[in-house]
């Protein structure tokens, strides 16, 4: 009788392809809560459709809706490396793959539906995005995601070393400001969310710019950010205005601090950018009890 093998035990990544799992291939409560909450919004739609609850247009309103989330998942990805630092806690850096991956998700279902809309006549897509500008910038936004995506695996990194893929995934600030463009120009009336959005960008790369190299920023630099991201919005959103419509810049800039209507998306900004120096606060917290923690491991481990 010849001996069965006996298979050997897996090894220490071998649930990296497992969403649910960390790199050890243990099991992960926290990733599995974002791969459902980057769930929820497809989940949503798919029942809005299910019910008919999505207008008279419902393919249109299905585009519109998975191309909103691509672009608001795609901040969510560029936020995880700012709020690992913030909160000094490196776990939070597990999910980034997963987060830029469901973006592109996202924008892939966009461009699908988009296809279904004009009856998947490849010819008319093509031809629509070639002659319309904010189709074009959307597609190349689409094929630099899909390129960071197919390149996001361990594998891709080892095959062009940590510095060429560092490289590499930076294209996605590029990206970014790309599909934001995109989302401001197809918008026919209210800019709003897109301003709102466009103004979250601008905090992000503010922070990358103030924070220093792996580190989180000073809160006092944090909290000069606040306005700084604000007034930027509203400048953003003056602009626009000024050059799309016609309407006078200072008339738009004025209403921002006019909340009779409603908060402008730069008050918005100004509040989710104060926000942010919470989870500094915590971080500053959390360091300042890793010392005592410290000391009392040692002391245990010599009793």
């Amino acid at each position: 009788m010849t001996a069965r093998a006996i298979p050997s035990p897996p090894g220490p990544r071998s649930g990296i392809g497992v969403p649910w799992r960390d790199r050890q291939g243990a099991f992960s409560a926290f990733k599995l809560a974002v791969l459902v909450a980057l769930m929820l919004p497809a989940l949503w739609l798919a029942w809005q459709a299910a019910n008919g609850m999505l207008g008279p247009r419902p393919l249109n309103e299905a585009i519109h809706q998975t191309g909103l989330w691509g672009v608001r998942i795609l901040l969510v990805s560029l936020l995880v490396t700012p709020l690992r630092q913030l909160v000094r806690q490196p776990r939070v850096m597990l999910v980034r793959r997963m987060v830029g991956v469901a973006a592109m998700a996202y924008i892939l279902a966009h461009l699908a539906l988009y296809i279904a809309d004009q009856g998947f006549d490849l010819g008319k897509v093509v031809s629509e995005i070639v002659l319309r500008f904010y189709l074009t910038i959307g597609f190349v936004a689409l094929v630099g995601l899909v390129a960071l995506g197919i390149t996001s695996t361990d594998g891709w990194v080892k095959r062009l070393g940590g510095r060429r893929w560092q490289a590499l995934h930076r294209a996605v600030y590029a990206i970014g400001v790309l599909a934001l463009v995109h989302f401001v120009l197809q918008t026919k009336l209210d800019v709003t969310e897109a301003m709102l959005t466009a103004g979250l960008f601008l905090w992000l790369m503010g922070y990358r710019l103030l924070a220093p190299k792996g580190g989180a920023p000073a809160l006092w630099r944090l909290a000069l950010l606040v306005p700084i991201a604000a007034i930027g919005t509203a400048l953003l959103e003056a602009a626009w205005y000024g050059l799309g419509t016609g309407v006078p810049f200072w008339p738009v800039l004025e209403a921002n601090l006019d909340t009779e209507f409603g908060l402008r998306p730069a008050l918005w900004v100004g509040i989710v950018s104060a926000a942010m120096l919470l989870p500094a606060l915590y971080g500053k917290w959390q360091q300042g009890r890793q010392p005592v923690r410290g000391r009392r491991a040692s002391a245990t481990r010599s009793a």
